[in-house]
């Protein structure tokens, strides 16, 4: 009879000897634990996690959450900085502490545990205090790829933040290395909010949504070749009903524009025209790729250039200054310029075909015909980014000396049509930000108040030493009266009566719940953190943990886009939304 398996030998080995040594063709033991989101973002993306090394300041439950969904994707290395103690209020909330921990330091009790649920992580402890380490060591915090700050006090936030944003002004060296990310996360009873600090953020892999151009108007050499092999009008029957679209499309234009001095459809008449002689080409009614083709018909006339967000990237400062110390992003950018500024004006074709009506023969011949066409498009694109690193090829005279690795050209070539480069700001919060304000408050009043009312309880901390009183009813009017006041700065100009038109509501309409007014959900919100002012309830720090740590995900992998502004939470609405800063 056969042994039981544990559910590690079950699960994840697949034989003593695949454990050490893979058989051909079988995926070793990391790629079978992190199957699934590798095919989220690749290896490209997991090399990035497994390079990155974390800090988080604090060992709350807020904390621990975040960093447990970063140790089971496999990040490189966390640490965590706290030099407090376990005490009985932490059992209750903190499910990475146990009872023999009271007394213990927080910092190494919490790396005990965490570091239980991936092995391949490295585990830190720092026990010094954090004031002590920004007065002394404030360079420590630039030997992370990004630190993570839950619930830290207003006016020691705000001194990281500077720290991070303009090191050189805390007298940090410039030699050192690009300061890391802050991700600033605050919770209050069933209140949140986070935010992420970076001044430029490049991505390649953005997962675009975006179609890339698939080139119809300007067919490469091997398609048009192709779109004219084929005789339509001898073709069998079967093969006739499963010509791809776009072999269809490519056909039809080059002979309209025969026919129109080299013109494709303009006005809507010829538009129409154009359909119909697709239309008119279809030998049975079921024939559904033409249909298709005739649904496809506006990408024949629309102009395949280059995009205006890519456009804009040529703009951007860090190209006119390229330096061997530049990121690999704007070298890539900059080679994509000299591409696009030679024939035929358009961004390297991309391999990806979308579905379409088409047997598996023609399908796969078509999507052949891309991938050489990609092929050759890259290996066009890489000789130009050659080329201007040795200061050759439309790169100008100077050497740049600096080789960009070749997976990452691919990368670049594949996702072109995508590209991002995000700008960020400081931690302000949007508290003073009076146009973040008035866009979203029309939107999302919970979210504004929700964010203001944190913003609120940390501000009355910093001025007064101590958090508000729940039973205090001064220490919640002051609160109200600040977070009002930043309203009223933003042109918020008030309640509006929700009665004012009663009299012109049906009997019906008048029994029905009316929306709370700003103001009603801002006292709502101010006696929920003055209630908690810093209570991390475990449903709160679980719901922030998966949050954030999708958040940073997005960043230390450069792939996605992550959140722009701040995200406030409040959970007894059930309500998430983002401002804008």
């Amino acid at each position: 009879m056969k042994e039981s398996q544990d559910i590690e030998s079950a699960t994840v080995q697949l034989s003593p000897i695949l454990d050490t040594v893979p058989l051909p063709g079988q995926p070793d033991n990391k790629t079978r634990r992190y199957d699934r989101q590798l095919r989220l973002w690749a290896a490209s993306g997991q090399a990035a996690l497994e390079s990155c090394h974390i800090l988080v300041l604090g060992a709350s439950p807020t904390a621990t959450s975040i960093l447990k969904n970063l140790v089971l994707p496999g990040i490189g290395a966390f640490t965590i900085l706290d030099d407090g103690l376990v005490e009985g209020k932490d059992l209750g909330a903190n499910f990475f502490f146990e009872t023999e921990s009271l007394g213990k330091n927080r910092a190494e009790e919490a790396v005990k545990f965490l570091g239980e649920l991936n092995d391949s992580v490295g585990a830190h402890a720092e026990t010094r205090s954090l004031d002590k380490i920004l007065n002394e060591d404030p360079a420590y915090f630039h030997k992370f790829s990004m630190v993570i700050a839950p619930n830290v006090p207003h006016k020691t936030l705000h001194r990281i933040s500077k720290l991070l944003w303009d090191p050189e002004a805390s007298g940090i060296a410039a030699s050192l290395s690009k300061p890391p990310p802050l991700v600033i996360v605050r919770t209050s009873g069933f209140l949140a909010d986070f935010a992420i600090q970076f001044k430029d953020h490049p991505i390649i892999t953005t997962h675009s949504e975006v179609q890339p151009s698939l080139r119809i108007d300007k067919p490469f050499p091997s398609l048009l070749a192709h779109a004219f092999s084929l005789n339509f009008d001898k073709m069998d029957p079967t093969d006739h009903g499963h010509v791809p679209f776009v072999v269809i499309l490519v056909r039809m234009l080059q002979e309209w524009k025969n026919d129109h001095a080299g013109n494709p459809p303009k006005t809507y008449a010829e538009k129409q025209e154009f359909k119909q002689r697709i239309a008119k080409m279809k030998k049975k009614d079921d024939e559904e790729n033409f249909d298709e083709a005739v649904a496809q018909a506006y990408k024949a006339w629309t102009v395949t250039n280059v995009p205006s967000e890519i456009e804009a990237l040529f703009q951007e400062p860090e190209i006119k200054k390229l330096s061997p110390n530049s990121d690999s992003f704007f070298h890539l950018v900059h080679a994509l310029q000299v591409y696009t500024s030679q024939p035929p004006y358009t961004l390297p074709l991309s391999a990806t075909l979308p579905d379409m009506k088409s047997d598996t023969k023609s399908y796969i011949h078509l999507q052949t015909l891309y991938k050489n066409q990609a092929t050759e498009d890259r290996n066009r694109f890489a000789d130009i980014l050659r080329g201007i690193e040795t200061g050759n090829a439309g790169g100008g005279a100077l050497q740049l000396q600096k080789t960009v690795a070749l997976d990452m050209v691919d990368e670049f070539v594949k996702n072109a049509h995508g590209l991002r480069l995000l700008r960020g700001k400081g931690w302000t919060g949007v508290c003073e930000n009076n146009e973040a304000i008035v866009d979203t408050l029309g939107l999302s009043p919970r979210g504004v108040v929700t964010h203001l009312a944190i913003s609120a309880l940390f501000a009355f901390e910093e001025k007064h030493g101590r958090f508000p009183t729940a039973a205090d009813e001064t220490d919640i009017a002051e609160m109200e009266t600040w977070a009002k006041t930043r309203l009223t700065s933003a042109g918020w100009s008030g309640d509006v009566d929700s009665n004012e038109d009663i009299s012109m509501k049906g009997e019906e309409e008048d029994d029905a719940p009316q929306e709370p007014t700003v103001s009603e959900h801002l006292h709502n919100a101010v006696g929920e953190v003055a209630r908690a002012p810093v209570s991390e309830l475990p449903t709160t720090a679980a719901l922030m943990g998966g949050m954030v740590a999708q958040e940073v995900i997005k960043v230390i992998t450069k792939q996605y886009i992550p959140i722009d502004g701040v995200c406030a939470m409040d959970l007894v609405a059930g309500i998430t939304s983002t401002i804008k800063l």
